[in-house]
């Protein structure tokens, strides 16, 4: 029923389309990408044609490929080797000309190359490769106890870790997923040997890192140009005209530059952006948290995270009451309808925030709803049917004996009766939502879940906080607005009771 709902909620959705005249930049989650996402969005901004939308931090290939076929972005930053690789499942080179002839029937295509290559590399620490004598990936043959850690997304692709490890015969274990943004700290703490790395990254001139060479020649080139839909040169022709100033435009060491301005001096991706494309270097004022908290995308990011959790919130109250219900007055479906919903909330968040792009074709705000929708359930269908159950059974019966409908008993004696339980049960979804809504961020749905991963992506604890402060908040006003709104929702001789909402029923499931 609730996921019949949600499939009901995603068709609904795509009247929520982005209108004509806009042009959607995406971006991945991870520093260089989130840069020339903004720069992106910057020249598109300054031609005036079209209202800009930047959807930063999206996550891997996968989410921003279905994003970019099902028209929720326009344009995003990618690398060819991804392309030939990953998108178009090519074990061979390509030229552009190729490539563009297999993503035509996709409704996609390439071109502007930036200027610089992004390749895939295996990196140890210097000591440690120093030690054992490991300069090429074909040393690590001989090393089979060394501990690796990749990226997830390295883990799974099919131009990353299988076909490396298939290409070199190695026998390593079982690679550990950790975040790009932490990969380095985790190598220099000595919790990893062996990590994959981007031969742009800052870091590998913080860290006493050594780059091991691709002796059997496994990754491609990884040039840096633009993905998009097809239609946007006729869509956006000034925009289009614009963007062709990039052409050629980013060497790897300003690419560098860049990613290390962003990672180790903490300035903001929009400010990088900007001094690229006027060519300014001037000096900016130390930040502090409160900047970084109340930073210009505050607001925006508030109203995306308070929308996630209302509408979210009112669906889950529209099918968890009428379920609380059902398991009350039918016996047979109870044990059904309650393992169900207890089931959902043991599905990790962002694995059922993913599965809902495929079964609706879309990211964004539609899938992250109905994934709340669900994880909103169990508490309000638990207290509901508990809050009914707890009804003494005399009251019950006299209702019966009188002759009242069941409509009428239902809406005028059990509801009311049950309306502290049910409100706490209501509270409780809501407090959940706020901070499960932060995962809605890694499927391009914003909230406040953006600076949690681009604190992550940056390694960057005070943008984590900015983040992580602001829904605790969120949270917190929730719970008191409904603690407040108990003197209108719930009858005042319940109210004096003190009548405990839902014995031997946990409100926080």
């Amino acid at each position: 029923m609730t996921m019949a709902f949600c499939a009901l909620v995603g068709i609904a959705g795509h009247a929520w389309a982005q209108p004509a005249g806009t042009l959607s930049v995406g971006s991945k989650r991870f520093t260089e990408s989130y840069i020339l996402g903004e720069i992106i969005s910057l020249i598109a901004t300054q031609t005036a044609e079209a209202t800009v939308v930047l959807r930063p931090g999206m996550g891997n290939t996968g989410i921003l490929l279905a994003a970019l076929r099902a028209g929720d972005i326009d344009i995003y930053p990618e690398y060819t080797g991804t392309i030939i690789r990953e998108i178009l499942q090519s074990q061979r080179v390509l030229t552009l000309k190729e490539m563009n002839q297999l993503l035509e029937p996709m409704g996609l295509a390439a071109s502007i190359a930036l200027g610089f290559n992004n390749t895939y590399a295996l990196a140890m620490r210097e000591d440690l490769a120093e030690k054992l004598n490991i300069r090429t990936i074909s040393d690590l043959k001989n090393h089979p106890q060394l501990r690796l850690g990749f990226t997830q997304e390295f883990i799974g692709r099919q131009d990353g870790w299988p076909g490396l490890k298939a290409r070199y015969s190695l026998s390593l274990s079982t690679p550990r997923g950790i975040d790009h943004g932490l990969i380095y700290e985790a190598v220099a703490a000595n919790q990893v040997d062996v990590m994959d790395a981007y031969t742009t990254d800052a870091m590998l001139k913080r860290y006493p890192i050594r780059l091991l060479a691709d002796d059997l020649g496994y990754f491609p080139a990884y040039e840096a140009m633009l993905l998009y839909r097809s239609d946007v040169p006729q869509r956006f022709p000034k925009t289009w005209l614009a963007l062709q100033s990039l052409q050629n435009a980013i060497s790897a060491p300003a690419m560098i530059s860049m990613n290390s301005q962003a990672e180790q001096d903490k300035v903001g991706f929009s400010h990088i952006a900007q001094d690229f494309l006027t060519e300014a270097n001037s000096d900016r004022a130390p930040r502090n948290f409160f900047s970084v908290m109340f930073a210009e995308d505050f607001w925006r990011l508030l109203g995306e995270h308070s929308r996630l959790v209302f509408i979210s919130l009112v669906l889950s109250i529209m099918l968890g009451i009428p379920l609380g219900v059902l398991c009350f007055e039918i016996p047979l479906v109870r044990q059904f309808v309650l393992g169900s919903v207890s089931v959902v909330n043991t599905i990790p968040s962002l694995a059922l925030f993913a599965l809902f792009i495929p079964l609706l074709g879309m990211i964004g705000t539609i899938p992250a709803i109905c994934a709340l929708v669900l994880y909103g359930l169990l508490p309000i269908v638990r207290n509901t049917y508990s809050g009914l159950s707890d009804i003494p059974g005399d009251i019950q019966e006299t209702t019966r004996m009188l002759g009242l409908g069941w409509a009428y008993r239902l809406v005028r004696i059990e509801l009311p009766m049950s309306s502290r339980s049910i409100l706490s049960g209501v509270k409780t979804s809501a407090v959940i939502n706020v901070g499960t809504a932060t995962i809605a961020a890694f499927i391009g749905a914003g909230g406040f879940g953006e600076r949690i991963a681009q604190g992550l992506a940056l390694n960057d604890n005070a943008m984590l906080l900015a983040g992580a402060i602001p829904a605790a908040v969120l949270a917190l006003i929730v719970h008191g607005g409904f603690e407040i709104s108990e003197k209108w929702l719930v009858p005042k001789g319940l109210r004096k009771s003190g009548k405990r909402s839902s014995p031997g029923v946990r409100t926080d499931a």
